[in-house]
């Protein structure tokens, strides 16, 4: 069996924390943002680490498993 716990928590982790689409921090006008489609590479370094810290809280710290099969 595969465990596809990882890739899945990676996808999901991915498509949230992606500068712009959903929330940017820090924002062009204010420190968040809800849906404005734009990204600046302050928000992209910011995103960057918070998606890193989430999937070591998730995958090491939780342990997420997902076995399909």
């Amino acid at each position: 069996m595969v465990d596809w716990g990882p890739v899945v928590v990676a996808v999901v982790l991915f498509i949230l924390l992606s500068p712009g689409l959903i929330i940017q921090i820090p924002g062009r006008s204010s420190f968040v943002e809800f849906g404005n489609f734009q990204t600046s590479g302050i928000s992209i370094l910011v995103h960057s680490a918070l998606y890193f810290a989430f999937i070591s809280i998730f995958l090491l710290a939780v342990g997420v498993e997902i076995y399909i099969g």
